[in-house]
C-alpha cells in the first residue's frame, strides 16, 4: 500500500505540475495556476502522515519507510528545481517566454553548477536521514529498525557518489573547443575593397 502510495505522490507531483503550467500559461490564470503548484508539497505532507500513520498502527518498519523518506527528501531537495526548470520550459513552448537558458558545458562554470546540484542531493539526504532517525525513535527498542538505518546508509552513500561525479568536474574540467583559425581570421579581417 505504501509503494502505490509513493507512485501516486510521484504521479501527482506531475499531474499538479501540468495542471498548473496549463492555468497559467494556456489559460492566462497565473494566480490559479500558482495555487495548483503550491498544492505540491501537500503530496509530501500526506505521504509523511500516512507512513507514521502506518509506524503506528504496528508496521514493521521495512524498505517502503525508507523508500518514502528518501522520496519526501528528494523532493524537498529536488523540488523546486524540478518545477522551475519545467516552468522556463513551457513558458517557452506554450507562451513565448525566453528559451531557458542551458546550464554551462565547460570549465568552473560547469563545476560550479555540478556543486550546486550535488547540495541539493545533500539537503535531500539530510531530510531523509532526519525522517528515518524520527522513525527509528517512534518505533523505539522494541521494533526492527535495521531497515531504516540500512537506508541512512543509503542516503549517505548517494551524496558520496553524487559528491565524487560533482568533483570530478572540477579535476578534470572539459575546455571550451577552440574556435578554428581559419573563422577568427575571417571575422578579424577588415572587408576587401572592390575596383568600380
Amino acid at each position: 500500500m505504501l509503494v502505490a502510495l509513493i507512485i501516486a505522490c510521484e504521479v501527482g507531483f506531475w499531474v499538479l505540475l501540468a495542471v498548473g503550467l496549463a492555468l497559467r500559461y494556456l489559460v492566462r490564470m497565473p494566480r490559479t495556476g500558482a495555487a495548483v503548484l503550491l498544492m505540491e508539497p501537500l503530496l509530501e505532507l500526506f505521504l509523511l502522515i500516512f507512513t507514521a500513520v502506518d509506524l503506528k498502527n504496528g508496521a514493521a518498519a521495512d524498505g517502503k519507510h525508507g523508500l518514502a523518506a528518501v522520496y519526501i527528501g528528494f523532493t524537498v531537495g529536488y523540488g523546486h528545481y524540478t518545477i522551475k526548470w519545467v516552468d522556463g520550459h513551457f513558458a517557452h513552448r506554450f507562451a513565448g517566454g525566453p528559451r531557458p537558458v542551458k546550464p554551462p558545458r565547460h570549465g568552473l562554470a560547469r563545476a560550479r553548477h555540478e556543486g550546486k546540484l550535488w547540495l541539493r542531493t545533500v539537503v535531500m539526504a539530510a531530510v531523509a536521514a532526519g525522517l528515518l532517525q524520527l522513525a527509528v525513535w517512534y518505533v523505539g527498542d522494541g521494533g526492527d529498525t535495521r531497515s531504516l538505518h540500512e537506508w541512512q546508509l543509503t542516503a549517505l552513500r548517494i551524496v558520496g557518489l553524487h559528491g565524487l561525479i560533482a568533483l570530478s568536474y572540477l579535476v578534470w574540467r572539459k575546455k571550451e573547443p577552440a574556435r578554428s583559425t581559419a573563422t577568427e581570421a575571417e571575422t578579424a579581417r577588415p572587408p576587401e575593397k572592390t575596383l568600380s
